[in-house]
């Protein structure tokens, strides 16, 4: 193999360091030895090393999360669900995406089946769908594939005010370079908000809140986003109006072309009827 960074190697190896991000704090906790030798992010694999967890605390909850969750599509390797809104991804707290996964979804029978996780993020108010990991190399594998912007995602919005036709919006967010794509699809006179416009769009990096930063930094944010909205134009109650729609990639075991879907909220439809 091709001399590859741990911290790029490492990510599903062992159960309790599920994600990348774990898997750097494992590193700079130097819990992980290869080879006997206590490994960094400058650690390079080539193959055939012993790679070894020192010592993982795992916090699991102590009673299960019940928490219903509509499942797209799942396998072996693999699983895509509906995220609602509401609800954290992961995290610290116990009502998350995450702990209510083992309870939704059939454990793979493959040799290095994991505890499901997550493979990307959504805000909390944010719905749609969402991509998990069910066996250790692939939740490895989809995080890299992710890391190289193999996996593509739409998203649709549901914005305040007159837009362009279409464009791009490229901007720093966190001091790292972000670019989204967006397409109006339909705009309807609004008495309150003047304009409201069904908006796909592409992020082709993936900040925290990219889109929503994106379009209120254009004048037209996202209905229902009390954090990036106007004032005197924020709409209470309803939630945020921004749904990730789709995921397209190629799957990394079956090799099979993948499009999975989660279809509009009601409560866009209600807006644009068509």
């Amino acid at each position: 193999m091709a001399p590859t960074r741990l911290q790029e190697y490492g990510v599903g190896i062992f159960n309790n360091i599920p994600t990348k991000s774990a898997l750097k704090k494992a590193l700079k906790k130097q819990l992980i030895t290869v080879d006997k030798t206590v490994a960094t992010t400058a650690t390079f694999i080539k193959g055939g090393e012993t790679i070894e967890l020192a010592f993982q605390e795992t916090k699991t909850p102590k009673k299960q999360l019940i928490f219903p969750l509509e499942v797209l599509f799942e396998d072996e390797y693999l699983a895509v669900i509906h995220k609602p809104a509401g609800i954290l991804v992961s995290g610290n707290s116990f009502k998350t995406i995450a702990n209510a996964l083992p309870q939704n979804l059939k454990k793979s029978t493959l040799t290095d089946a994991s505890i499901p996780q997550p493979v990307h993020r959504l805000d909390y108010p944010t719905t749609g769908i969402l991509l998990v990991g069910k066996t250790n190399s692939s939740i490895r594998i989809l995080n890299k594939l992710f890391e190289d912007k193999e996996i593509h995602k739409t998203y649709y919005a549901i914005t305040i005010g007159k837009m362009e036709t279409k464009g791009k919006v490229i901007s720093s967010v966190d001091s790292k370079k972000s670019k989204s794509k967006y397409k109006v699809l339909n705009s309807v006179p609004s008495e309150r908000f003047g304009s409201l416009n069904l908006v796909k769009l592409s992020p082709k990096t993936g900040r925290r809140h990219q889109l929503r930063i994106h379009l209120a930094s254009i004048g037209n944010p996202i209905l229902g986003d009390k954090e990036y909205g106007k004032e005197g134009l924020i709409l209470n109650g309803k939630g945020l109006y921004l749904h990730a729609y789709s995921l397209k990639f190629i799957h990394p075991f079956t090799k099979e072309k993948l499009y999975l879907k989660d279809g509009l909220p009601e409560r866009f439809k209600k807006i644009f009827e068509e």
